[in-house]
């Protein structure tokens, strides 16, 4: 132990000063191990990336004099980050929402420094819980297995935090990276930010071997690249078990993308092609589960033209099919939701499911900005939410649950509605449209977001959209099948679902949440004894 806590470099560090910490390669570098960490999410999905990537990080801010200038190479980090990843943002603003390019440039980049205080966070409060109190010592950190495990730790709350506060925005949160790596096998049991603080762990314990192997520290090296290698094992281990069981038999499904383009969407023009194209494809052929994407009706229910609303009433009736069709709903005439409606054998009335995470400033208005969303070319941007214990839809025995859009990224909600539902959902629905971010990353990292909704679930997820990814994903994660992006088409399947609760939608969030604090507790215990 000895050997192990002397090899982290953080002691090497002790005669620099904070100008050379924070000095302007160091924080370049910080940035271009950012860039390097969104390329580990999909397209690519090279979850190794990200695990070099963070390694990366822990090196430098681990090498920072003070916790300021961890801090601020963890917001070097979180620039490059999250430049790289969400700048299709901007599509949405400019091209689409008709705001002055300056302007949507500015807000993306605004944005990203707002994202980037959360990594900026992590490392900061890592540096300090593992840094060593005295003089010379002051600025060394004490590594035994402890400080990697802190480093996770950091890091995963910090990603939690950025998927709650000011009601969240947790896209491209690190566990997304390891849909497809051997990390997954956590994500029944603790969830995309679980899987985060594992990866971050990983990252820290790799920095670790190296470091040890380079200043001799054989033993501290091999102890810590045996608990990097030993986490990834048994994910792998964790993969096969079902965690749930098929209920009933699988039923038909017919998934519709329209691909309708966004600047027309809500135009007289693209409103009628919206409702003739969807009522078309709705009645083409009859299923168990017919799905639109979001406001594939682009009207208020109350509007549906009558010819529109008999032909789908009376296709249903005729063929058993039931329907789920996006469209808005109202209240009042001041009082509008984005909604799904559905109508089959099995649904009494008109069934209905208000989306309840919205989005800010394209679902509802912060107190302050509306001159912000008045910018922009959004219809109805001020939307009532639903409640989280909204009842399943009803097909052939088997109980379907929708999201809409964005709030498939909150897997702890999800979780939550199945355990509220009296007959918990079999089957989770995502209906989406993406055109507003034109062909972009966006569409690639929202799939694979649905993925990690599978596994945290161990149900399948439909996905039906409008320009793509219009997908079947099935329980362990995997995209069964998937069309074309930017086409007009149907997808055809036989879905099975699943019944029994994974410990994640038992507890959600709060397991992995309490591992992190623990963890963060007796790092500043330790921090106190010096």
């Amino acid at each position: 132990m000895k050997r192990l806590l002397q090899a982290w470099p953080g002691a090497a560090s002790a005669g620099r000063d904070e100008a050379r910490g924070a000095s302007l390669p160091r924080l370049l570098l910080a940035a271009v191990l950012g860039v390097a960490h969104t390329q580990a999410y999909a397209p690519h999905a090279w979850w190794w990336l990200q695990l070099l990537s963070l390694a990366g990080l822990v090196a430098l801010a681990a090498d920072a004099p003070r916790a300021r200038s961890a801090a601020a190479t963890g917001y070097a980090f979180g620039l490059g980050w999250f430049l790289s990843g969400v700048w299709w943002l901007y599509i949405s603003m400019h091209v689409y929402g008709e705001m002055p390019a300056w302007m949507a440039l500015l807000a993306v980049l605004l944005f990203a420094a707002f994202l980037s205080l959360y990594p900026a966070l992590a490392a900061a409060g890592w540096h300090w819980l593992t840094a060593r109190r005295g003089s010379a010592a002051a600025r060394a950190t004490a590594l035994s297995l402890l400080a990697p495990l802190a480093f996770g730790a950091a890091w995963g709350l910090s990603d939690w935090l950025r998927g709650v506060v000011f009601t969240g925005f947790p896209w491209l949160s690190s566990g997304y990276a390891h849909t497809d790596g051997p990390l997954a096998g956590f994500a029944p049991l603790v969830g995309v930010y679980g899987i985060g603080a594992l990866a971050a762990t990983v990252a820290a314990l790799l920095a670790t071997a190296v470091r040890g192997f380079g200043r001799g520290g054989k033993r501290a090296g091999v102890l810590a690249l045996a608990a990097a290698v030993a986490l990834p094992l048994a994910g792998a281990a964790l993969a096969p078990i079902a965690w749930t069981k098929p209920a009933g038999k699988p039923i038909s499904v017919r998934l519709l993308q329209g691909n309708v383009a966004q600047d027309i969407k809500f135009e007289p023009v693209g409103v009628q092609r919206s409702l003739e194209l969807y009522r078309d494809l709705i009645t083409a052929a009859p299923a168990d589960l017919v799905v639109t994407p979001e406001t594939a009706f682009p009207v208020i229910l109350q509007d549906l033209p009558v010819d529109i609303a008999i032909a789908v009433r009376d296709f249903t009736v005729a063929s058993g099919t039931t329907v789920l069709f996006g469209a808005a709903g109202a209240d009042s005439p001041v009082d509008f939701t984005n909604s799904v409606f559905g109508l089959g054998p099995l649904t009494e009335r008109l069934y209905r499911y208000n989306k309840h995470h919205l989005v800010p400033f394209g679902e509802f208005i912060p107190f302050g900005f509306h001159w912000f969303v008045n910018m922009m070319k959004m219809p109805l941007g001020d939307f009532r939410r639903g409640g989280l214990d909204q009842a399943p839809l009803p097909v052939r025995g088997i109980m379907v649950a929708p999201n809409i859009c964005y709030e498939d990224l909150f897997g702890g909600e999800i979780a939550e509605t199945l355990r509220s539902q009296p007959v918990p959902a079999n089957i989770l629905v995502n209906v989406t449209n993406l055109a507003w971010f034109g062909d972009t990353i966006a569409l690639d990292q929202h799939l694979q977001i649905s993925r990690m909704r599978a596994l945290e679930t161990r149900r399948p997820m439909l996905r039906s959209t409008n320009t793509g990814m219009t997908a079947v994903v099935t329980p362990d994660g995997v995209v069964a099948e998937r069309l074309p992006t930017f086409t007009v088409g149907t997808l055809a399947a036989q879905v099975q679902g699943m019944q029994g609760f994974t410990p994640y939608v038992r507890w959600g969030n709060l397991p992995a949440l309490a591992a992190c604090l623990v963890v963060l507790a007796v790092a500043a215990w330790r921090r106190q004894r010096g």
